[in-house]
């Protein structure tokens, strides 16, 4: 995926979220995630090192309370902001579009292997309907055709089960799992199911 933020983009972004009031790192995050409909998580080690740039350049300040710190804008920083206020604008247009191409993604890179995963068993149902043509004499060696072209078809659903766990685990990890996604799932799951059922009847 490309970049989310152009040079000198997430700094304005910080600064347009700290204008509600003063912030934990945590927060806003957590925030950015929650903007981006989970398809992008900063991480802190993203984060921090802006902040501290923001603070040295007197845009914000930073209070420590025990072990959490808090950011709050300057008077030198809602200048800067008001001053990029368009810039802001069209930041804001090229977010919505990055959430939606991303949401996209996770879409399609789900019918792709859904579209693997059905190719492979609708040759399994192929052969087994081959098999059972009348006439056919059900020797011990087609049963036991029969079986390992069950036990192959078996094994591609336990391994499209395993691919796709995988590929979801790793998107939560960078937080790009939401409601959105989980509905996408959900519906490509449905007409794959709807498909392999016509297929093997």
């Amino acid at each position: 995926m490309s970049p989310v933020f152009a040079h000198g983009q997430l700094r304005l972004y910080l600064l347009a979220l700290l204008e509600s009031g003063p912030k934990h790192g945590y927060e806003l995050i957590t925030a950015l995630s929650a903007r981006f409909d989970g398809t992008y998580r900063p991480s802190a080690g993203t984060i921090y090192p802006r902040l501290a740039r923001l603070e040295d350049e007197g845009l914000v300040t930073r209070t420590d309370e025990e072990r959490k710190s808090t950011y709050a804008l300057t008077d030198a920083g809602r200048v800067e902001l008001e001053a990029r206020r368009d810039e802001l604008t069209h930041l804001e247009e090229g977010i919505s579009e990055t959430v939606r191409d991303r949401a996209f993604q996770v879409r399609d890179d789900v019918r792709g292997s859904m579209r693997g995963l059905l190719k492979d068993l609708e040759e399994q149902a192929r052969q087994a309907r081959a098999a059972a043509k009348p006439g056919h004499d059900p020797s011990s060696d087609a049963r036991r055709e029969s079986h390992a072209r069950w036990a192959e078809a078996d094994g591609l659903l336990t391994r499209f089960r395993d691919e796709v766990r995988a590929d979801l685990k790793r998107a939560s990890a960078h937080g790009r799992v939401d409601s959105q996604t989980v509905e996408q799932v959900r519906r490509a799951l449905d007409d794959a199911r709807r498909a392999l059922r016509d297929t093997l009847r």
